[in-house]
């Protein structure tokens, strides 16, 4: 059994909280989810040791191969189930990587749309159960906007390898507390632009402190605080919304909400950053490729080892409260939307439907989102 130094003894002094340079600890997990996205690992320090994080989409051929033999690959329960691959209770799954696993093969169980190597077998499940450690390595990725997979590999010299290489170190239990937060995007700046489908608009910019995605808000008129405003959640929609994409309702609905504005004279639409119900653009791709092959748009989400909506709605929630809004009118034909408002003290005192951009590319796309994600389109 091997034994692991002290973690205390390994880590380097930390300066003082009086420090005006000291990193706070969104900064550190926002340096971490930058190094996942070059394909530099991270250290995690949890049970039962400390161990160093690859992320799989964009780890390189020279890393993987300085690895050497053993780690574990850490997914998420619906990509384990999409394998067949029988998961342990809860959101992830851990695959043990067998001496003399190439990267393909790693990349493969991860990413549906490679193949898996010639006479490459799946091992068993570990005994061991998943921690804390592995569902922050999956949060981590999932945030980089990445494939939801990250290999793990333990050893007695992991902090040592951390320091010498200058590599984020954190606590698991600490990276998933800040991973799980939710956002609170501060006001930077705003000005007024006239739309096509509203030209008294105004368009206000904030942005998060922990260094995540800006988020818009587009102000027409000026709505009266003391009564209900008409309010649209937008989710970023970057195929239907700049490209006119006919696999989806986004781009109508982005329109035809700023027109309803117009014509009430004010009302606040809601721009989040959120791409692909907030799996991002590559991972939305990815699902349409699925999706060409048959599988609906919440099948595409699993077999990539996504949830069906891994959007945050608590952000909305915290744009209107920033903007003074504490009760609407609001724009939406999904009901998560008007709870998630309500448990984060907006009151809905009206649901506004908006049903547009139904045609023969995205029939199936809107009846999906009726039978499996409860949307009122009947």
């Amino acid at each position: 059994m091997r034994v692991f130094p002290p973690i205390s003894t390994a880590l380097p002094a930390v300066p003082g909280a009086d420090d005006p340079l000291t990193l706070r600890r969104s900064e550190r997990v926002a340096r971490m989810v930058s190094d996942l996205r070059l394909g530099l690992p991270v250290v995690l320090i949890g049970d039962p040791a400390p161990a160093l994080i690859y992320p799989v989409e964009t780890l390189s051929p020279e890393r993987f191969a300085a690895l050497g033999a053993g780690g574990e690959l850490v997914l998420t329960a619906r990509r384990a189930e999409a394998l067949r691959h029988r998961p342990h209770e809860g959101e992830v799954a851990l695959v043990p990587v067998p001496a003399g696993a190439r990267l393909d093969w790693v990349q493969a169980l991860a990413d549906p749309s490679r193949r898996m190597p010639a006479n490459a077998a799946l091992p068993q499940a570990p005994q061991h159960q998943p921690t804390i450690l592995h569902r922050a390595a999956i949060r981590l990725v999932k945030t980089a906007e990445l494939l939801p997979a990250a290999l793990v590999v333990t050893g007695p010299d992991v902090i040592d390898t951390a320091l010498r290489h200058g590599l984020g170190i954190l606590a698991a239990d600490e990276v998933l507390d800040q991973v799980l937060l939710p956002r609170d995007p501060r006001p930077v700046s705003d000005a007024r632009v006239p739309m096509l489908a509203a030209r008294n608009g105004r368009l206000h910019v904030f942005r998060a402190p922990d260094g995540g995605p800006e988020h818009y808000a587009v102000e027409v008129g000026t709505p009266d605080r003391d009564k209900p405003v008409l309010v649209r959640l937008h989710s970023a929609c970057f195929t239907g919304d700049v490209l006119g994409s006919l696999k989806c309702d986004c781009g109508p609905q982005l329109q035809a909400a700023l027109r309803a504005m117009e014509a009430n004279g004010t009302g606040v639409l809601l721009y989040l950053n959120q791409e692909g119900r907030g799996i991002g653009l590559a991972n939305k791709m990815r699902a349409y490729s699925l999706q060409d092959q048959g599988l609906d748009t919440v099948e595409a989400n699993h077999r990539l080892g996504f949830e069906d909506d891994e959007r945050d709605f608590r952000t909305g929630a915290a744009l209107l409260r920033q903007m003074g809004i504490g009760r609407v009118r609001l724009m939406t034909n999904n009901p998560a939307k008007i709870a998630r408002l309500d448990s984060e003290g907006i009151e809905v005192v009206e649901r506004v439907e908006l049903k547009v951009g139904r045609g023969p590319e995205n029939t199936r796309y809107l009846d999906t989102k009726a039978r499996k994600s409860g949307h009122l389109l009947a």
